[in-house]
């Protein structure tokens, strides 16, 4: 995010990515960029912020499929499918407040929606365990976003379908294309249990499976992926002193980061207005086949004092090596 101042068996279950889609996947170093732009022929392959060997191509574009014209349901539409310990991404606009469950969005990683009139994208990437949303307005442009089938880091590269530039979804940052160095607003967003959204907000809206789409909703495709040793199609330098994929809380503006364990251990962190608070109940969405049986991650709050109260800071629970990539030798507290 601009978040700091701004593989052992869990791979072989990984949604769409067996043997043969591994073997097939290049990095951009070993690929003209002329082959892309046969992919890609409105995207501005002149303009970009990164360095294209960075860029590891896996899937087609829109492979895994983004939800454009989502479907909300009540709370009692919810608990005809999920769990109370189930992990949902929520976002509240304007008083009104939607769940998106993670048993869909490990399938489609973006939602593009509209809440109280925000146009707005729910993006997260499973590699990363990364949940972060966006403002979809730049300038007078609303975009709306879809899955390249490109990696960088091992984090979702999104694009968009105006102009199809190439977006980092972990810092929401145009990397290649017509919009680079542009950066989408982030909103703030919990990742907290199912019961813990039903308690917040009884009105609240659930988002639902989709019709036009087969998956297999509640279960986890990357059987094992958080606790297995190694990231996911990932290369860059890895943090010291902490597993990769050990969970790390990062917060946006600030230059350091806290491990999940340190924060379980204390149960509540200050930093001078932040405040960071964690109780058990919610289960991880990347551990068991079962999503409901994953193990408890816990429902993390992240708020900073203002003299109006407390307020939900823009954070992200992340995994170690992800952190560290974006943020090269900052401290993880342990």
């Amino acid at each position: 995010m601009s978040i700091a101042a701004r593989t052992g068996s869990a791979t072989a279950s990984i949604f769409l990515i067996g043997a043969l889609a591994l073997a097939a996947a290049t990095p951009a170093s070993a690929q003209a960029p002329d082959a892309w732009k046969l992919q890609w022929p409105n995207t501005d392959f002149d303009t970009a912020s990164v360095d294209f060997a960075e860029i590891t191509s896996v899937l087609p574009r829109d492979r895994i499929p983004a939800i454009d014209d989502p479907t909300f349901g009540s709370l009692a539409d919810g608990d005809g499918f999920l769990t109370d310990v189930e992990p949902v991404v929520t976002l509240q606009v304007e008083g009104q407040a939607r769940a998106y469950p993670l048993q869909i969005l490990t399938w489609h990683e973006i939602v593009n929606d509209e809440i109280a009139g925000v146009p707005v994208s729910v993006t997260y990437c499973p590699l990363c365990n990364s949940a972060v949303a966006f403002d979809r307005r730049v300038g007078d442009q609303v975009l709306d976003f879809g899955t390249s089938g490109n990696l960088r880091f091992s984090d979702l590269v999104m694009y968009d379908r105006q102009t199809e530039t190439w977006w980092q979804q972990f810092i929401g940052e145009g990397i290649v294309g017509e919009l680079t160095g542009t950066l989408l607003t982030m909103l703030p967003v919990r990742v907290e249990s199912y019961a813990s959204f039903k308690g917040r907000f009884p009105a609240g809206e659930v988002l639902l499976i989709p019709g036009n789409v087969q998956r297999d909703y509640g279960r986890n495709p990357y059987d094992r992926y958080d606790t297995s040793a190694r990231p996911f199609l990932f290369s860059g330098d890895m943090p010291e002193g902490i597993a990769p994929l050990a969970y790390v809380v990062a917060v946006d503006g600030e230059e350091e980061a806290w491990s999940l364990e340190l924060l379980k251990r204390e149960k509540r962190i200050e930093k001078g207005d932040l405040i960071i608070t964690w109780e058990s109940g919610m289960a991880s969405a990347l551990d068991t086949r079962v999503l409901s049986q994953g193990q408890d991650l816990g429902n993390i709050i992240v708020q900073r004092k203002t003299d109006g109260g407390l307020v939900d800071a823009v954070h992200d629970l992340t995994f170690a090596f992800n952190y560290n990539a974006f943020n090269p030798g900052a401290t993880i507290n342990q």
